[in-house]
């Protein structure tokens, strides 16, 4: 700042009041101030903003993989809120991981973000001790969390996994099965596997024809193994439910080369609503989610609880849930 001071003729103070768009800087001297930093290349210190501010100007996302279309439609929808604020993202992947959670959560903590957004709402213990004592908002999504730390914004992943069950059986089909991921990594992968199993026994169904193939995210690759292996100790299967479309797809890629008719021998339903399951054929049944509104609501949570912590309000966490949908389409 004091090179930049010097090669624009003016006092260190008058750039800095330059930067922050200050109204006592003559038009003229402003203008002269910001050529010499695009010049020179000069980047305000962000760290020394946070400590004159208290405030870093960015909120921490954390999202379970950065090549899943639903949650890249999330990080749009906060990035449409929290841009209008005047506030960037730092994103982070877990990786379906909570230990690549905690470590994430406790290198951002150490930059002050000014709220934290979360997905899901299982962490270890210690990203909870983390995150309770942090001094800022905590947003969870994708989920109901029995113990939040926050607000809430998401749905029932039980439940979304019960309702395929439901429909599966309205249709007809009386053996389904389940495949998944082979770890408890996608916490509501799992979920969606007990609602599944739940669901199935209220039926007066088998529970028990359940796959679990590789780390989440399941691929289509393992979806297709997971059939082989589904039929080959459940023979008569007349239903899968997957953990997601891509497994979906993958099972059904799977029947059409093994001449397995879909969905006369078998139902194939998914999970995500994704591409794939729109422009496959035939085209996949699955649950769809809102996901830029989870996002848009998530950012809301964030700035609301920001608002009413500079007005000096107090304000209790609140969960905002957002329907998922059943789509039936030509598989099931």
């Amino acid at each position: 700042m004091q090179s930049v001071a010097r090669l624009a003729g003016v006092s260190a103070m008058t750039v800095s009041r330059a930067l922050k768009d200050s109204s006592s800087v003559a038009e003229a001297t402003r203008d002269r101030i910001l050529t010499v930093v695009r010049e020179v290349g000069y980047v305000p210190d962000a760290t020394a903003r946070v400590f004159a501010t208290r405030r870093s100007g960015f909120v921490a996302a954390l999202v379970p993989s950065l090549d899943n279309s639903n949650f890249a439609d999330t990080v749009r929808g906060m990035t449409e809120r929290f841009d209008a604020a005047g506030l960037q993202m730092l994103i982070g992947d877990t990786e379906y991981s909570l230990e690549r959670e905690e470590e994430l959560v406790a290198a951002f903590l150490m930059r002050r973000p000014e709220a934290i957004v979360l997905t899901g709402g299982v962490h270890s213990d210690r990203t909870r001790r983390l995150l309770e004592s942090a001094d800022a908002p905590i947003v969870e999504t994708w989920d109901l969390p029995a113990r939040p730390l926050g607000d809430v914004v998401g749905f029932s992943n039980e439940a979304a996994g019960a309702a395929m069950v439901r429909h599966l059986h309205a249709v007809g089909r009386r053996r389904p099965g389940f495949v998944g991921g082979a770890t408890n990594f996608d916490t509501r992968g799992a979920e969606r596997r007990a609602g599944f199993k739940k669901a199935a026994r209220a039926l007066g169904l088998a529970a028990d024809r359940v796959v679990l193939v590789g780390r989440p995210p399941v691929t289509m690759d393992q979806g297709a193994e997971a059939l082989d292996a589904m039929l080959a100790r459940w023979p008569v299967v007349d239903a899968i439910a997957c953990v997601s479309d891509l497994s979906a797809f993958g099972v059904l890629a799977q029947c059409q080369r093994r001449g397995i008719d879909v969905p006369g021998r078998i139902a194939i339903a998914g999970f995500g609503d994704f591409d794939v399951a729109r422009c496959c054929h035939p085209r996949l049944t699955t649950i769809a989610v809102d996901c830029a509104a989870i996002g848009r609501a998530a950012a809301d949570a964030a700035l609301g609880a920001l608002a009413a912590r500079k007005e000096g309000r107090r304000r209790r966490s609140a969960t905002v849930e957002i329907p998922f949908r059943l789509v039936v389409r030509e598989t099931a």
